[in-house]
């Protein structure tokens, strides 16, 4: 009988090694990462039992070196490799080297990779087996005559895709004859730059199409099934956002047909293991067993696999695995069944605004609501990264995939949103705010998906929160230090800015997107802040609940704030949204909280040098009170106005952070 393998190496890294790994550990086999240099320390990497650098951060000099992971896996006495999906789970030659090497591959036979790579081909074998595919030219000839005269065949507008590969890339839409050969350059130099071939075809375009795709599991006994539908409808750059199943508005009668034709594609190359064909449909009328066509085949697990996890209770690895061990499908198309509705989202580094371009920086604050991870759940999050991990310019954005069922579709999608309100991500721009209102736009919540929603609804979906003049007031106290909670039970640790007989006085200056501003704020040292604004005067009363938590008062009115500070920077969340700002960086010399303020901050990460003042002394705005080293030079820094040294925090030899605060004043006769 087949025996489960004792060790496998997964040639991917991120969630979706993570991903595989967790169901390996449930099964009790041992698991084998690669990483490359970028990813030394990623989570991936900690969360297998073996890990083995594969080269540097490039992908190329890493994760598409398939000698060199199929030698990794030779070295480690791995039985087999799980591919994830991208980098080399669609290349053939990977599979047949792997094979050659004695070690199984955890999916399709090479000869269906390729049955399904070039999409003028597969469509073409699919309309020999039956299966609907879109009007248009999947022939061999490139000639530009040729390919225009199919074009008004077919009938305008058109779609001329690449003929390899995905993802938007190698695709124009034309709407009249007369920007046909325009166009098709276009699409066949992105081809060729994307994939190396700039072999295109033409097709119908739906002008109100959705993307719905069937998931098909195949075993090495001729058993094909599969696992109902996903609408993949909501598309940003013809990439997938939020996925859903089963599919809206989806008859009992074309789920059947729909799945039909998906099993027949399957069986007609040999599939085994998982696997997505896609569908394209036309919404702009109710879903027909005549209104949906081939597009393509995934031959691979998909991002989305957790939406069908959910809806059926099946874990797909764990099918991947003992399909790839050799053992029959453990059930037929008959015990399959839906139960609900679950929805996903994915959380990517992005800046929405500036059409969706990929950003880095440091994750200095996740935080996600209580979840399950890689495991059905009402909420599954499945994430690749941590907090203080770095999104890197090397690999997919992409921070965490946020899944949520529930019973019906109106509640998976509320438990989605509450997730979505409730995740708090700072250090990099993301699309959180922009998953959170598509979460809630009325035309998703009525059911109504297409590829065109997000374009159609940009403007408002895109639209960045701008603080108003009370949340910078908070800004600043926030700033300041002024809410936060007390380190001890000490009365007088509690007393923040306590001054005798005259409230404090500090000057803060933050930034917010494009805009700067500085404040002067005044507090009692009992958490009552006056926060001078440009228009007038904001009064707070802030009280700390937690690190990181507090209540702000403001003329009777009280909220929660949630606020994560570090040396230059702010992240604070009110009302579920986010708010991000910065302090100014100054020149050596100078003082973070501006002229006039009580307190003097290091400009810069250095060595505390020298110190020239003591508490008690009278200075001058000007007067030398330390000199820090930094940078092999050293800065002297000055007392930022007239006044009494109240308190001397550094010492000689002192290595301080950026944003430290080193000597605080108070006026001269307190």
């Amino acid at each position: 009988p087949p025996r489960m393998f004792s060790k496998i190496l997964v040639a991917n890294r991120g969630e979706i090694a993570c991903r595989v790994f967790s169901t390996a550990k449930r099964l009790g086999v041992k698991s084998v990462a690669i990483y490359s240099d970028a990813d030394h320390r990623a989570k991936h990497v900690t969360m297998a039992d073996e890990a083995f650098r594969i080269g540097p951060a490039p992908v190329s000099e890493s994760y598409l070196q398939g000698d060199e992971i199929i030698e990794v896996a030779k070295t480690a006495r791995a039985e087999a490799i799980h591919p994830g999906y991208g980098f080399l789970s669609e290349n053939p030659d990977f599979v047949e080297a792997v094979e050659a090497a004695g070690l199984v591959f955890i999916g399709p036979p090479a000869e269906a990779i390729r049955a399904m790579g070039l999409k003028d081909t597969a469509k073409r074998r699919m309309a020999q087996v039956g299966v609907p595919v879109v009007p248009g030219y999947h022939g061999e000839s490139q000639d530009p005559l040729l390919l225009a005269s199919e074009a008004e065949k077919i009938g305008y507008p058109v779609l001329i895709k690449a003929r390899a590969g995905g993802g938007g890339k190698g695709m124009r839409l034309v709407e009249t004859p007369g920007g046909f050969a325009t166009a098709l350059e276009g699409a066949r130099r992105e081809a060729e730059a994307s994939f190396g071939d700039p072999s295109c075809l033409i097709e119908k375009f739906v002008a109100s199409p959705r993307h719905i795709e069937i998931q098909v599991f195949g075993d090495a006994h001729g058993n094909v099934i599969h696992l109902f539908e996903r609408d993949c409808s909501l598309q940003r750059r013809h990439q997938k956002v939020i996925e859903e199943a089963p599919a809206p508005g989806m008859p009992e009668a074309v789920r059947k047909a729909m799945g039909r034709a998906a099993v027949e594609a399957a069986k007609a190359i040999g599939y085994q293991g998982a696997g997505t064909v896609e569908f394209i449909a036309d919404g702009s009328a109710p879903l027909s067993e005549d209104g949906f066509w081939f597009m393509e085949m995934n031959t691979r697990l998909q991002v989305e696999h957790p939406v069908s996890e959910a809806i059926t209770g099946l874990d797909f690895v764990e099918l991947q695995l003992r399909v790839a061990a050799g053992e029959p499908l453990p059930l037929g198309q008959k015990e399959v069944t839906i139960d609900g509705s679950a929805i996903e989202a994915r959380l990517y580094a992005e800046d929405v605004a500036k059409g969706f371009l990929p950003s880095t920086g440091s994750l200095r604050r996740l935080v996600f609501p209580p979840a399950a991870e890689f495991e059905v759940a009402p909420l599954r999050i499945d994430a690749g990264v941590r907090e203080g991990d770095e999104i890197s310019p090397w690999y997919d954005p992409m921070i965490a995939k946020i899944i949520t069922h529930g019973p019906t579709r109106d509640i998976a999608l509320s438990r989605l949103s509450a997730a979505l309100s409730s995740c708090r991500v700072s250090g990099t721009v993301t699309n959180l705010a922009f998953l959170d209102e598509l979460s809630r736009h009325p035309g998703v919540r009525a059911g109504g998906v297409d590829t065109g929603v997000i374009g159609r609804d940009f403007e408002k979906l895109s639209a960045v929160a701008s603080p108003s003049e009370e949340v910078k007031a908070l800004a600043a106290i926030l700033g300041l230090g002024l809410a936060d909670a007390p380190d001890s039970n000490d009365p007088w640790e509690r007393l923040r800015s306590w001054r005798h007989w005259t409230w404090a006085e500090d000057v803060i200056s933050l930034e917010c997107g494009d805009e700067q501003f500085s404040y002067r704020v005044f507090s009692d040292g009992s958490g009552r802040c006056d926060v001078d604004t440009e228009t007038g005067l904001i009064r707070f009363d802030v009280v700390a609940e937690a690190p990181g938590l507090c209540r702000a008062t403001k003329d009777g009115r009280c909220v929660r704030v949630e606020f994560h500070r570090e040396e230059t920077s702010l992240a604070l969340y009110l009302n579920d949204v986010l708010y991000e700002f910065t302090r100014p960086t100054h020149a050596p010399g100078g003082e973070t909280d501006g002229a006039g303020g009580d307190r003097l901050h290091a400009p810069m990460p250095g060595l505390v040098k020298a110190v020239s003042t003591v508490p008690g002394d009278v200075v001058s705005a000007g007067s030398a009170l330390l000199i820090l080293e930094a940078m092999k030079m050293e800065h002297t820094l000055s007392a930022p106005r007239d006044g009494v040294v109240a308190e001397v925090l550094a010492a000689n030899g002192d290595q301080v952070s950026e944003g430290t605060l080193l000597v605080v004043l108070e006026p001269e006769g307190d």
